[in-house]
């Protein structure tokens, strides 16, 4: 596995299409010893999956440096929202007001605020996570407005074995119609048409830890 070079060839890929997408780089069920020399080389932005994953990974990582990202790019259920809270500085996928009120009620009893990307069902899929398409508008006010949470952007995850291209405008269209400037959309298989379309963020982790 060499790691170092898979990375540096999909960043140089991501930085020839546009200057302005982040690579968040996936890193659920790796072990550290594969993770250090990312950060070694001066890569700030990391995605896990799982809370207690995450906690166990990088609580000391984060104490030691601050200047790390880590975006939870997994579902959240609500009863590991505090534990959530206290490791993510982006959560990517608040996607009902169940959770939304959690991270509200946590947010207004301490000073750190959480970025947050609203996840958006965008293919109709009943197994997947998500709010559906014609709920998004009024969820991104609710959340913006009634619960003053920091919503920068939209993410979704387009249906498998399809192409993903007219699911990533349907998302950049959803985004501009909300004000929302942060696209969240891009992985190993597709992030080159997610950046195409506009994506902020892609999140590649198999075809860098290979």
């Amino acid at each position: 596995m060499n790691v170092l070079l898979n990375y540096n060839k999909i960043l140089s890929r991501i930085q020839s299409i546009s200057c302005k997408t982040n690579l968040i780089v996936v890193c659920k069920n790796q072990e550290l010893k594969n993770i250090d020399p990312l950060i070694s080389a001066g890569h700030l932005h990391f995605g896990e999956n799982r809370v207690q994953e995450a906690l166990s990974k990088w609580q000391f990582l984060l104490q030691k440096n601050s200047l790390l990202n880590l975006h939870l790019i997994g579902k959240l259920q609500t009863n590991k929202v505090r534990e959530a809270f206290k490791i993510f500085n982006y959560i990517h996928t608040l996607d009902n007001e169940k959770l939304a009120n959690s991270l509200a009620k946590i947010e207004s009893s301490c000073e750190k605020k959480v970025k947050y990307f609203i996840q958006v069902n965008i293919g109709n899929e009943p197994q997947k996570s998500g709010i559906e398409i014609n709920k998004t508008s009024d969820f991104i006010k609710y959340c913006i407005y009634d619960l003053k949470l920091n919503v920068i952007g939209l993410m979704c995850i387009p249906p498998a074995k399809s192409d993903p291209d007219q699911y990533f405008i349907n998302l950049a269209n959803l985004a501009k119609l909300n004000n929302l400037n942060e696209l969240s959309m891009g992985m190993s298989n597709d992030y080159e048409c997610a950046i195409k379309n506009g994506a902020s963020h892609v999140r590649i982790g198999s075809s860098i830890f290979c």
